[in-house]
């Protein structure tokens, strides 16, 4: 017999075994127990939280000959064929690639016949939010009046997407992430049925990287177990198999950091590349790392936030001295964009050691925060004294400095000539800030007093220094001061006016020789 996967094999098939939704499952047992049960359900959540099994488990309950308060009794003959999937009352359909009108009118069709057996007909619709808007309203009047042997459970991860009128017609149950707690005592769980061993501290790991997805913990257990099978599964054999790094290696690459030691801090960063570690899960976990230290610097009871041991709290209490919050916050954006950027970057290795220079370097940025990075590591030096070899060098005459021109504010000629230039501008810029503008459309401010630029889709840009780049190429370019913002179509203040786009234009500049 072929092997099958830990989450399909231990799939829930009664209401108590379902972990981490008591609030929906107590609000249907009661529904079954009171014979109050709706005509449509919207199940909401995120990936691997239930949302199908609650689904498949609440249509056995109906169905069921002889429930067990509430909850299905799993031996009646409506019980085996469902979970048999041989059942003609319990109909699955797959709402991404059955999303269109004339899936709907077959839908419509089914329902005029009443069960040969069992009480209820339930359609269970996966991955709703993927119907198209003429499928739904196909839909509306069939949803809000069935029959009474009819009852449709829809499932879907983007509610948002789900229009309001069929919102209005469900009853919706929002099915929450499950705990990092509930997550490992399910896998211990299984893991004894399983006879297999491992370390508290692997099956940890397992459930954080979860990200409150049972199911995603249960493939990733799957796949360490395979990978050291027929051995205890133990901390390290958990990171090498997943990627990711040791704590300790990231308590080394912060004090490299704080000290500014940018050799040093590439290097812990080579070691991770030479060990085959992924750079995105390394950028992910050290950003959760950095919120610990930041949590810890707050202060307030918010190191019941910290999921770490009382050993490693400890070291992380002496590292969270080491700079201030701001500082702290300035790493997190930084690596935060950086996340992003390696999501579809072929340079990732690139990528990071930027990142790395620019946390070491704060001099080469002029944002705010890493001014206040500058300020603050002056006041760490003058707070130790200044060096006697300084003290002692001969002062040497400076040139006279430049007078700085004022430069102009541009007039509203100066904002259209700059939209129309838009395109040529953003080649100038080049780099990583070129490919964060491409596609992005430019237009005047409403009051006429600079221009906005709208990027093309949501990416993540530290918006205020992509516009101080601008306007710094601005006034190089035109020796005028221009007000400019930067808005990602999430933020546009104006998303349904109409924007002069100019990607697709030739905007090539000719210089006359003359």
């Amino acid at each position: 017999m072929s092997y099958t996967a830990l989450y399909r094999k231990f799939r829930p098939t009664e209401f108590p075994d379902v972990k981490g939704q008591d609030h929906i499952v107590t609000t249907l047992k009661n529904q079954i127990r009171a014979d109050r049960v709706g005509h449509a359900y919207l199940f909401c959540g995120t990936r691997g939280t239930g949302k199908t099994t609650v689904a498949k488990i609440f249509a056995k309950a109906v169905n069921c000959e002889h429930p067990v308060d509430g909850s299905p009794c799993g031996e009646c003959a409506s019980c085996r064929a469902i979970a048999s999937g041989a059942s003609m009352n319990v109909i699955e359909i797959d709402g991404a690639s059955n999303n269109g009108v004339d899936n709907i009118r077959e839908i419509r069709e089914e329902v005029s016949y009443a069960p040969t057996e069992g009480k209820y007909k339930v359609y269970i619709i996966d991955e709703a939010h993927m119907i198209t808007p003429a499928a739904f309203n196909a839909l509306l009047k069939t949803l809000e009046e069935p029959p009474s042997y009819v009852i449709f459970i829809l499932a879907t991860t983007d509610v948002h997407k789900v229009p309001v009128t069929i919102l209005s017609r469900c009853q919706r149950d929002d099915f929450r992430r499950i705990t990092a707690d509930t997550i490992m005592a399910r896998m211990k769980e299984l893991l004894d049925e399983e006879q297999v061993e491992a370390e508290d501290r692997a099956l940890a790991y397992i459930a954080k990287a979860a990200d409150g997805s049972l199911r995603d913990a249960l493939s990733l257990l799957d796949q360490c177990i395979a990978f050291y099978l027929g051995e205890k599964l133990t901390y390290d054999h958990v990171l090498e198999v997943l990627g990711a790094v040791d704590i300790d290696v990231f308590s080394e690459l912060f004090r490299q950091l704080c000290a500014q030691e940018l050799a040093k801090a590439i290097g812990s960063v080579e070691k991770v590349i030479l060990q085959g570690r992924e750079l995105s899960q390394f950028t992910t976990d050290f950003i959760w790392y950095l919120r610990n230290l930041l949590m810890l610097q707050s202060g307030g009871g918010m190191e019941e936030l910290v999921d770490v041991s009382s050993e490693n709290l400890a070291r992380m209490r002496e590292e969270a001295s080491l700079c201030d919050s701001e500082t702290l916050m300035r790493y997190i954006r930084v690596l935060s964009e950086l996340s992003g950027q390696l999501r579809y970057s072929t340079q990732k290795r690139v990528l990071v050691e930027i990142a790395l220079i620019r946390l070491c370097r704060p001099a080469m940025e002029q944002d705010y925060s890493s001014l206040l990075q500058r300020v603050s590591q002056l006041e760490q030096r003058m707070e130790k004294g200044i060096p006697a070899a300084v003290a002692v060098q001969p002062v040497r005459e400076m040139p006279a400095a430049r007078p700085k021109t004022l430069l102009p504010e541009a007039l509203s000629e100066d904002v259209q000539q700059f939209v129309r230039r838009f395109q040529e501008f953003r080649k100038k810029l080049g780099g990583m800030q070129a490919q964060q503008l491409n596609g992005a459309l430019c237009r005047e401010l409403p009051d006429r007093s600079g221009a906005e630029v709208i990027l093309g889709r949501e990416l993540p840009v530290d918006e205020q220094a992509l516009a101080q780049d601008l306007q710094r190429l601005v006034e190089k370019e035109m020796q005028v001061r221009m007000n400019i913002k930067v808005h990602t179509p999430h933020t546009d203040p104006r998303p349904q006016e109409a924007v002069l786009d100019l990607s697709g234009v030739n905007m090539e500049v000719e210089v006359d020789s003359e």
